[in-house]
């Protein structure tokens, strides 16, 4: 593993947003989903993710995620990528969101 120093870190806008709508991305060759994410004073962003084997569209109406909000935007399957929604690979190489147990203001910067 590479060590990186405390500035390095600090360069990275990790944010909590919450999810406002979720639609399936019908040009995307592996299936994923078009995300607008409230991001509080940052406003809605939107986001590409493949999260299709662990969640319906519905289950994530209304969920907080941790999102990196300082990546230059991406086009992904016909999609402007502005934030790029956090998670890790299950047994199975399904992603599994990065999330919250307490309700969060969106927008709040990961300490």
């Amino acid at each position: 593993m590479q060590t990186i120093e405390w500035q390095d870190f600090e360069k990275v806008e990790l944010r909590v947003g919450t999810i406002r709508s979720a639609r399936p991305n019908e040009k995307a060759v592996k299936p994923a989903y078009v995300l607008e994410v409230d991001l509080g004073e940052l406003g809605i962003k939107t986001s590409s993710a493949q999260i299709t084997a662990h969640y319906g569209c519905d289950e994530l109406i209304g969920r907080q995620v941790l999102c990196v909000c300082n990546f230059a935007p991406k086009r992904i399957a016909g999609v402007r990528s502005e934030v790029l929604v956090t998670g890790v690979y299950d047994s199975d190489n399904r992603v599994v969101l990065a999330g919250f147990d307490k309700p969060l203001p969106n927008g709040a910067r990961l300490a």
